[in-house]
């Protein structure tokens, strides 16, 4: 029976990064848009796995978030809104980004982006001299120890928080020229040219524009929602009457929002249309911080239960908060280019009510019985993007791993919950009745799972792809199937073998890729 012993690391971030696209598009997870057309920047395809590893994830975050909840309901807004919307919503004003061009290469760059990568670098030399220690001191080391008292390590995260300080206070107070003063101070080249010959930081506003109406001189001109939350806001009445909700309560979505990101990179992190998961939870004023420390704990344990190593996530409280919030801060994951957002979890205040309501004209308040007042609800938010989402699951689940036999496989370890097939069905050869009692199986356990049949090459062969789709079970159907109903069923991470009942498939597939099993570990 083969077994592995050792992992192999991905020779570096980079390599691995590369390893992640490629495999995404080798087994049918991701694809470019119009590939044929030679492709469209920073916009991508599902295709047939990663499509279901999509809804995958978003009925996971569905399950958790509205189902497990009896306060918070669902709704599915329109990608068209009002164009009022984006003014009240300070989008049409305030939605931008600062961006700085090099006048040698000609390419354009976010400038925060740039000041963050320059970090990123630094909390590398950080991650070095943790695995330097760790190597050094064996079983004695004490990472967090290490970490509060080393002095380099101290020197250099005192770096960091220095520049995103100043980062964060220039872009709240639009001081562009210090922008690019601390680009200047770093020394920080063009990634593409390695030229420091920059131009000015200006503002770039995000949104996509686009018209409604039969004849270009009675269109009206709108615009594709840059997020999904203003769909909440606008139908915060009706949900709470229709649904006679009492507060604190909430509202969530999933859908797509368009950004037009002139610095779109890093495949399907930063994408110009992309979908989001949001709930925006309505909430008495004053009583913010506490649902603010609640909802941050209850995200991270969502984020916990899918099993991914708790050293992969961490929070990023904000230096700059939006004009909206009193508290913000980001759960970032360890992608394969380093720590990046992938939740945000924010206090709004009743900023987004309060615009609505000056703007439309309708009052936008709830009537708390109790107290036998009205007011306008302060909103907590969290907000995930699905895409990033799936980019943290494919590439942390991306891993080789070399066997006792001394050849290698390539395995994609996903959550099993998530996973796109649950089991792959294999008679052992394609004569014998074998084909027609896998169909049966096939057949069987397709009404609970999406299940897969392969014929083709050697076991061994059909084995490794599925270890590299992802799938959790392979089952084999041979010529003692035909003498007792048993199969030998493997397991994918393990590479374990045994023998059940048919019988027992469903109850055995279940109990590893059940919701209920991995969200009660929350």
């Amino acid at each position: 029976m083969e077994r592995f012993y050792i992992f192999v690391a991905m020779a570096n971030q980079d390599d691995q990064f590369k390893k992640v696209i490629s495999h995404a598009k080798e087994y049918g997870y991701v694809f470019q848009s119009s590939e044929i057309y030679d492709g469209l920047s920073a916009v991508y395809d599902y295709a047939q796995n990663g499509v279901e590893l999509k809804k995958n994830i978003r009925d996971y975050w569905w399950k958790a978030m509205v189902q497990m909840h009896d306060n918070i309901v669902g709704i599915d807004a329109s990608i068209f809104m009002h164009p009022t919307t984006w003014k009240a919503s300070g989008h049409v004003d305030a939605f931008s980004d600062p961006l700085i061009d090099n006048k040698d290469s000609k390419k354009r760059y976010r400038a925060d982006v740039l000041v963050e990568d320059y970090c990123l670098k630094i909390e590398a030399k950080i991650d070095k001299e943790v695995k330097k220690a760790a190597k050094r001191f064996g079983d004695a080391f004490n990472k967090d120890e290490f970490i509060a008292t080393n002095p380099r390590v101290l020197g250099y995260q005192e770096k960091i928080d220095g520049i995103l300080s100043r980062l964060g206070k220039s872009l709240e107070a639009e001081d562009l020229v210090d922008v690019k003063a601390l680009i200047e101070e770093l020394e920080i080249a063009c990634p593409l040219s390695g030229s420091r010959n920059w131009t000015d930081v200006k503002q770039f506003n995000l949104m996509f524009g686009t018209k409604l109406g039969a004849s270009a001189e009675t269109a009206m001109d709108l615009y594709l929602r840059p997020e999904t939350a203003q769909g909440i806001f606008v139908n915060f009445l009706n949900v709470q009457k229709t649904g006679r909700m009492k507060i604190p309560f909430g509202i969530a979505q999933t859908g797509k929002a368009f950004r037009n990101e002139i610095v779109a990179r890093q495949f399907i992190f930063r994408m110009r249309e992309f979908e989001q998961m949001e709930m925006q939870f309505f909430i008495k004023p004053g009583t913010q911080k506490e649902w603010f420390d609640k909802w941050k704990e209850t995200r991270m344990k969502w984020h916990l239960s899918l099993g991914m190593g708790e050293d992969n996530y961490r929070f990023h409280d904000h230096e700059k908060l939006a004009h909206y919030a009193d508290a913000a801060t980001d759960i970032e994951f360890k992608f394969p280019f380093g720590f990046k957002e992938l939740e945000g979890i924010h206090s709004r205040t009743d900023f987004d009510l309060k615009q609505h309501e000056e703007f439309s004209g309708k009052k936008l308040q709830y009537f708390d019985h109790e107290e036998n007042k009205s007011y306008t609800p302060y909103v907590l938010e969290t907000s995930i993007g699905l895409d990033r989402m799936f980019l943290a699951v494919f590439s942390n689940a991306l891993m080789e791993e070399e066997l006792e036999n001394n050849t290698t496989r390539t395995v994609l370890k996903l959550p099993a919950v998530l996973a796109p097939v649950k089991a792959a069905v294999f008679p052992l050869v394609k004569k014998d009745g074998l084909p027609e009692v896998a169909k049966e199986i096939i057949e069987d356990l397709k009404w609970d799972f999406n299940v897969f049949y392969d014929e083709k090459d050697a076991v061994g062969k059909r084995y490794r792809r599925q270890d590299a789709n992802g799938t959790p079970f392979c089952i084999t159907v041979d010529h003692q199937t035909l003498e007792d109903k048993t199969v030998t069923i493997r397991h994918r991470d393990t590479m374990d073998q045994r023998r059940v009942a048919i019988s027992e498939l469903k109850d055995i597939i279940k109990k590893e890729v059940d919701v209920k099993e991995w969200l009660m570990k929350m």
